[in-house]
């Protein structure tokens, strides 16, 4: 796909009666077709009391249905060279597959039998349910995992849908039922809680037509939005886990920012380019890792959410260099935040930012998540068109005053590996 075409995708978009929205772009450079299904299912809509059920659901979701018993679903992907990728988020639930053009109307009735009718078969149940509390276990073993959800805790809450962990407990795993699955998919897999995102070599009109005789009848109420807290009063945090048998310390220093839908949005994403993206790490990359060598890697994330979204920096280092590392990360984030950003950095950063844009639409995958993207967070169809316009227009001054929302004084601090709050650092195999 060239540049150009990829910042004009005018995809062809329908809402079916149920409130189902379809979205298709038509890609004929290859004869295939992804097809992608999400929805607001994720693991802020589960119940308080049934932390992780909607990992448990996109686990088990694919394993039967009311007309396909697991092994013959199976065998039906498998003769097409097709595989079923289920997934879940804070935010949603996803079905996807990539399959042949030929073979699009028939993968297109699989997903949407999936989404629509599983039969949550009581030994899937159990197998999924072993798989999961192995996965738990190997997260509880893992210390870049556990210093990424203690950060989380940390910046909002054990209690908040975005504080918990995404897979739960292995208590709360052990806890949930078929009748909690099924109760589950009922409320939150609705008509008007799915977008339906299909790209590839396909007439939009067949499209459309193929998805209505599948999706026109299925009628529900929508899914209610789950109350959002905002996140608690920032100040400085920290939380350790000793794990003193492993190699490496993990380190995740965050900060709440901005939602999704305020216009400041691009000034942090910008913001965060400079301080832990662009190159190989950014300023922090530059400065802890290859000025003084005191990390293995470091680098910052930037996430888009519907409240106060995490900007979380990620280091792995050695036990004996864990306060120098975070000391590190103080006074860069602290220099953020006092400075701003260079006009040079600024500029070649934005270029950096909308040259990198076509690539995200190179493939069908790309593309459908980009739309899926674009409607979970009500940005608009043209929304590629008008991405690199609202990049460029970003300021020096909004990006400085996106820098101080950071400040060391509000930093969530997660440490997980060989090292104690006492600061004494572990040794491998010990």
């Amino acid at each position: 796909m060239t540049g150009a075409a990829a910042r004009a995708l005018s995809p062809t978009r329908r809402v079916f009666r149920g409130g189902t929205v379809v979205t298709v772009k038509t890609v004929a450079t290859t004869p295939a077709v992804t097809i992608h299904a999400a929805c607001r299912a994720g693991s802020m809509y589960e119940p308080p009391d049934h932390p992780g059920l909607a990992h448990f659901l996109a686990q088990t979701i694919d394993r039967g249905t009311a007309g396909w018993s697991a092994d013959a679903l199976a065998d039906a992907l498998d003769s097409r060279g097709v595989a079923l990728q289920v997934g879940t988020n804070r935010h949603t639930l996803t079905v996807s597959a990539t399959c042949l053009a030929s073979d699009f109307e028939d993968i297109l009735a699989i997903v949407v039998d999936v989404l629509r009718h599983p039969s949550f078969p009581p030994e899937e149940v159990e197998r999924r349910r072993g798989e999961i509390l192995t996965a738990i276990g190997q997260d509880e073993d893992a210390p870049g995992v556990q210093a990424l959800e203690g950060v989380f805790a940390l910046l909002y809450g054990e209690a908040h849908p975005y504080g918990r962990r995404v897979k739960g407990s292995a208590a709360a795993v052990r806890r949930v039922d078929r009748a909690a699955l099924e109760a589950f998919h009922r409320a939150q897999v609705t008509p008007a809680g799915v977008s339906l995102a299909i790209v590839g070599d396909v007439d939009p009109e067949r499209a459309v037509e193929t998805a209505a005789r599948l999706l026109e009848d299925w009628t529900a109420p929508a899914p209610a939005d789950p109350p959002l807290p905002p996140p608690p009063a920032a100040k400085r945090r920290q939380w350790v886990r000793p794990m003193l048998n492993k190699a490496q310390v993990d380190i995740a220093y965050g900060f709440t920012t901005v939602a999704r839908s305020d216009p400041a949005y691009y000034a942090c994403w910008v913001m965060n380019t400079v301080l832990g993206q662009f190159g190989l790490g950014g300023r922090l990359g530059e400065v802890i890792r290859e000025r003084r060598g005191m990390a293995y890697y470091v680098y910052s994330s930037f996430d888009a959410a519907l409240i106060e979204a995490p900007l979380v920096i990620r280091a792995g280092v050695d036990g004996s260099n864990v306060v120098r590392t975070i000391a590190a990360i103080d006074g860069e984030v602290a220099k953020m935040a006092r400075e701003g950003v260079t006009a040079e950095e600024l500029a070649d950063t934005k270029r950096y930012l909308i040259g990198s844009l076509p690539r995200l639409l190179e493939t069908t995958t790309g593309i459908a998540t980009f739309l899926q993207t674009a409607e979970f967070f009500d940005l608009g169809e043209d929304y590629d068109v008008r991405l690199p316009a609202l990049i460029e227009a970003v300021t020096r001054d909004e990006v400085h005053r996106a820098a101080q929302l950071l400040s060391p004084e509000r930093a969530a601090v997660a440490v997980a590996g060989p090292y104690t709050e006492t600061g004494e650092a572990g040794r491998s195999g010990t």
